[in-house]
């Protein structure tokens, strides 16, 4: 149920959640990790209280937060379809995307009558992707097969029903998709080209009802931190600047002689740093990816006391969803143990995918990345499980950051090159401080931001504009990366200071992601009281 209304009724559970928190705990009598959740949970509910002001500001479909594809990513990866039963469920929930459709159409109205609409730039590639999620056989003749009945009969041959049995079940689903499901995708795909015909041009959101205060919101709720937009966009600049100086011994070191941006242009068009562009040369990515995994787990105990029990694959985007998602990231593991974590890297063109810069992306999306701070939280055993679940921007992918550069300390990168690529994805990072700020409060357009990528890094032209187009509809969530990394790169000198020898890494990581996310200022207390504890200095 996307519906406002169900909304509603949600953050009245939730303020209801915090009354009785308040009325039924004596937090002094708590121990550390009860006050550690009584605060989470308090930061929580206040954080959905604040943000919920704001609800009419999200674009309700746009090109990158996958809103209609992660529905379809959910049937495929995440459903699964051990019983007859388990089919029947299926089949509702494809009927029941109808539903979905028609409300996001509604909202899509009501927001655009309220001043809030999805940018120019996004309308052809969301039309192509939810047109292409829904058609195809059985509801359209364009002589190919609608992912969803790919996956039901694909799911179904496992089962080995009877020829009655699943002719019945594959009918159900012939029904739901021709029916609900192809009436709702109608009436989505109408308003989008309605709004399309509307929309002429793309701005920040400083351009909706009251957006200045909807991008203060906007960098509270991804960093957790009180800064402000011309603070991060000069830590930006800043570290661009630092980062460019590294790059430039990086650019000694190989003999490359010429200014940064020739080097720039010469890794955009090294042969070297590209794969094949065939299914030859994603393969080929994916083999170096599952062997970089390998070797970080080989060592992986020298750097963490406590690793997840889950298992990590490596696999390609769909191709039917890789205009609607980033360019590489992580799946949560199941619960139960019986779906893996999954870094997916999205392949659509190898004319992209540069090699030196994924080496870097492999780390954080996988191990010692998202895989190891995400899968070890679900599987804690202390703490309450909404812990284990919740995730702080800020926090996570600054976590995955900081692994990055743990991977070079780990003693990998040894290729100068990869370790340009490591300083490419940093600087990745440092550049949207400067770029989403740019965009949302200093009222930049889409070819400013784009241009300040190409003079201040070497990624390739598409993967800029396709960043770019991300900050434009996900206001503020970009800036959570460097901002994180730089709290725990903080925090860990802090310690090493503090503990002199006596300072264990392991520790450590044990201290920042042995305990499942939070917001940036908390893990700083943990530090401090952990800190506090190892000196024996604590009140």
């Amino acid at each position: 149920d996307y519906s406002d209304a169900y909304a509603d009724s949600q953050l009245q559970l939730a303020r209801s959640d915090l009354d009785q928190l308040r009325e039924r705990f004596d937090y002094a009598a708590l121990d550390d990790n009860g006050k550690l959740s009584y605060d989470l949970l308090v930061y929580q509910v206040e954080q959905a209280l604040d943000d919920a002001a704001w609800r009419r500001h999200h674009y309700v479909v746009d090109q990158f937060n996958g809103q209609v594809s992660d529905r379809f990513a959910f049937l495929q990866n995440n459903h699964r379809v051990d019983s007859e039963t388990d089919a029947e469920a299926y089949i509702e929930r494809i009927a029941g995307l109808g539903g979905v459709f028609e409300e996001y159409a509604r909202q899509l109205r009501d927001r655009s009558d309220f001043g809030v609409a999805t940018p120019a730039f996004a309308y052809a590639d969301i039309i192509a992707d939810v047109g292409r999620m829904t058609s195809g056989a059985p509801i359209t003749g364009d002589g190919r097969e609608n992912p969803l009945m790919s996956d039901f009969g694909a799911k179904l041959d496992a089962l080995q029903l009877g020829e009655e049995g699943r002719a019945q079940l594959e009918g159900a689903a012939v029904t739901a998709l021709r029916g609900p499901f192809r009436a709702g995708a109608e009436v989505l795909l109408a308003e989008l080209h309605y709004q399309q015909s509307q929309m002429p041009d793309s701005f920040g959101v400083w351009s909706l009802p009251d957006g200045e205060a909807y991008y203060r919101n906007r960098i509270r709720h991804h960093t957790t931190l009180d800064l402000t937009a011309e603070e991060i966009h000069q830590a930006g600049l800043d570290d661009v600047a630092r980062i460019h100086a590294e790059m430039r011994g990086i650019m000694q070191q190989v003999g490359f002689e010429g200014t940064l941006q020739e080097f720039f242009e010469f890794v955009r068009s090294d042969p070297n740093n590209y794969y094949e562009d065939s299914d030859a040369g994603r393969e080929a990515f994916l083999a170096e990816a599952r062997a970089q995994v390998a070797e970080i787990f080989a060592i992986a105990d020298q750097y963490f006391n406590i690793l997840p029990e889950a298992a990590l694959e490596v696999r390609r985007v769909e191709p039917w969803r890789e205009n609607s998602t980033s360019i590489a990231f992580y799946a949560r593991p199941s619960e139960d143990g019986s779906r893996p974590g999954i870094y997916y890297a999205n392949m659509k063109d190898m004319t992209n995918f540069q090699k030196y810069v994924f080496t870097a992306i492999t780390y954080h999306e996988s191990v010692p990345g998202h895989h190891f701070q995400i899968a070890n939280a679900m599987e804690l055993k202390d703490i309450p499980e909404f812990r284990k679940t919740t995730g702080y921007g800020a926090y996570t992918e600054g976590w995955a950051l900081y692994s990055e550069r743990l991977a070079k300390e780990m003693g990998f990168y040894q290729d100068p090159m990869r370790d340009f690529g490591r300083l490419q994805d940093e600087i990745w990072r440092s550049v949207r401080l400067v770029t989403d700020t740019g965009i949302h409060a200093m009222r930049w357009t889409r070819e400013q931001a784009i241009d300040y990528f190409l003079q201040n890094t070497p990624i390739s032209e598409g993967d800029i504009v396709t960043e770019v187009e991300r900050y434009f509809v996900n206001p503020g969530q970009a800036l959570g990366y460097k901002l994180g990394m730089m709290k725990i790169l903080e925090l860990r000198e802090r310690a090493r200071q503090a503990l002199g020898e006596q300072f264990d890494i392991r520790a450590f990581h044990d201290v920042v992601i042995g305990r499942g996310a939070m917001p940036l200022p908390v893990l700083e207390r943990q530090v401090e009281n952990w800190l506090c504890a190892q000196l024996d200095e604590c009140n």
